[in-house]
């Protein structure tokens, strides 16, 4: 006892010494790890704040170079109108219009402003058939008179032979633009099916290629057999509603009496002439029957560049871009486009290979015109890039728009990555 006694108070000390010495280094530890923590944030947050100051600097140049190129064909008399959609990845590097949406009025184009998508429709209905395909729901090498009886084209044996593959890639056989007119004259399908029977195939299904309307759009009839919704339901429920494309229809009566609608134009001696709104193609939506606005076209670029996977994985997309059949010569515009290589029709869209910086590069493609609108949509899956551009009259511009707006996105982009 006396022992401890007598090591009590400098036992005590040294007790004492060690806690105050152990609290204050573990007080310097937290200060220097809130000091590293807070460093870190702001130097994130700085990161951060020159990444949103650059993109939104691009985002403001590219406005003005697209507003330079469509004052400059408005000006020319190319151009009445157009609604211009461009996304990359998950960003939407522009929704917006440029140009009136009536020649005589001074209304101006917007994003939500609504067109006539035309023949970009088939591009719809070649996703929506390999959706259903992924889905177990059909196949390729489903016979078309399996689910449509009433239709013969030829012989029996060629008639037994036509696929869905066939009509979506348009190597039916059938002449080039069959029954269109009947498409035009608002028949039905079924009637028209059954009248193919009187078309002289020119050549084998699948020999080809020969572009069509009437026949893409039995399509349309096939996926409501399966799937028992007529398509402008299987659209509206597996694609417009999820992605909110609030201003995409495919009727006539909704866009008649849609407030914010582009008019369509037509070139006269002294200029362009608005002109009424007709009902054509809304009998045959697969092919040419549906209406949307720049808005809703960036959504839909997004989810083909395979941005929305709880819709559509990009396995099942690709099932609409493999090239089913050449499209042979040099005469088509998008033929003549820089670097073009070669094309070939999927299922609903062309396949472009094209050279570029001495690396081939896979473009996919649709041009659409309907009512005298006149559209184009391409899709660049190497540079994770869409654009669409949506006219109110059939003007020459469309053979260049995409290549001069590619140019335009390519070179502004590339000099901020060199700055």
């Amino acid at each position: 006892m006396k022992r401890l006694k007598g090591f009590g108070i400098p036992v005590l000390l040294l007790i004492t010494l060690y806690v105050v010495i152990s609290s204050v280094s573990k007080s310097a530890n937290a200060a220097n790890n809130s000091t590293s923590t807070t460093v870190q944030t702001q130097s994130t947050s700085l990161v951060d704040d020159t990444a949103q100051r650059l993109y939104r600097g691009r985002q403001h140049e590219l406005k003005q170079a697209l507003t330079r190129y469509f004052d400059a064909a408005i000006a020319s008399g190319d151009l009445v109108g157009a609604g211009v959609s461009i996304v990359q990845g998950d960003s939407v590097l522009l929704s917006d219009g440029f140009g009136k949406r009536h020649v005589k009025q001074q209304d101006r184009v917007d994003g939500q402003t609504v067109f006539r998508l035309g023949s970009l429709s088939k591009g719809f209905a070649g996703v929506l058939a390999a959706h259903l395909k992924c889905d177990d729901q059909l196949d390729w090498n489903d016979k078309v008179s399996d689910y449509l009886p009433e239709f013969q084209f030829g012989n029996g044996r060629m008639t037994h032979h036509i696929t869905l593959a066939h009509i979506l890639s348009q190597t039916s056989g059938a002449p080039y633009h069959s029954y269109t007119n009947l498409i035009e004259a608002g028949l039905p399908l079924t009637d028209i099916a059954s009248r193919f029977n009187a078309v002289t195939p020119i050549s084998a299904p699948g020999a080809l290629y020969s572009y069509q309307n009437a026949m893409f759009a039995l399509s349309g009839e096939i996926m409501h057999k399966v799937a028992g919704q007529d398509i402008s339901s299987l659209l509206n429920d597996r694609f417009f509603k999820p992605l909110q494309m609030d201003h995409t229809s495919m009727d006539y009566d909704t866009l008649a009496q849609e407030a914010n609608v582009a008019m369509p134009h037509a070139k006269r001696r002294y200029g362009w002439n608005p002109l009424k709104l007709n009902d054509h193609y809304y009998n045959a939506i697969a092919a040419g029957g549906i209406n949307a606005s720049a808005e809703d076209m960036a959504k839909w670029m997004q989810l083909l560049l395979g941005r929305h996977p709880e819709i559509m994985d990009k396995t099942a997309l690709q099932e609409a871009f493999n090239p089913f059949i050449e499209i042979k010569g040099h005469g088509k515009y998008y033929q003549r486009w820089p670097g073009h290589m070669r094309s070939y029709y999927g299922f609903g869209w062309r396949i472009h290979t094209f050279e570029e910086q001495r690396q081939e590069k896979t473009m996919w493609h649709h041009g659409g015109s309907v009512n005298d609108y006149r559209n184009e949509i391409a899709v660049f899956p190497d540079s994770d890039l869409g654009i669409c551009v949506l006219m109110n009259m059939n003007s020459k511009l469309a053979s260049r728009v995409i290549p001069d707006v590619y140019a335009i996105v390519t070179r502004i982009y590339k000099e901020a990555e060199v700055k």
